[in-house]
């Protein structure tokens, strides 16, 4: 696989992702389903947002290491939170967690009116390799 990162600009080194992602010779790709603060027993968490931001990112690996890719080959990833100040205030979690595993990703960030029962954020994620 050969990915080309493309970056007009620099200001968004800052927030941890890159405007566009080109990707050649691609061996398989993988299309992560929304993944949530959802725990093995299948029931939604009511925690605070730091929380669920942690487990849904260790789902979301979960599920692309299933897959057999590999995380830092995520290109796109699209986050959605019913409550965007809190994301935000909670937002070094994601960003430590993309610098973690290398992760060179166009990003989309959505506020929505609501999402699964008692969740506030879900990621969702296009994987290559």
């Amino acid at each position: 696989m050969e990915k080309r990162v493309i970056n007009p600009w620099q200001w968004q080194h800052a927030r941890n992702y890159v405007q566009a992602v080109e990707v050649k010779n691609v061996l398989g790709t993988l299309y992560v389903s929304g993944q949530t603060a959802i725990g093995e027993d299948g029931i939604s968490s009511k925690a605070d947002m730091r929380t669920q931001i942690l487990k849904a990112l260790e789902n979301l690996e979960k599920v692309i290491l299933h897959a057999d890719f590999e995380v830092k080959n995520i290109v796109r990833l699209n986050v959605y939170t019913t409550k965007h100040d809190e994301l935000f205030k909670n937002f070094d979690v994601l960003q430590d967690w993309i610098k973690k595993h290398r992760m060179q990703q166009a990003t989309t960030v959505m506020e929505v009116k609501t999402l699964f029962e008692t969740l506030n954020v879900e990621f969702e994620a296009t994987v290559v390799k």
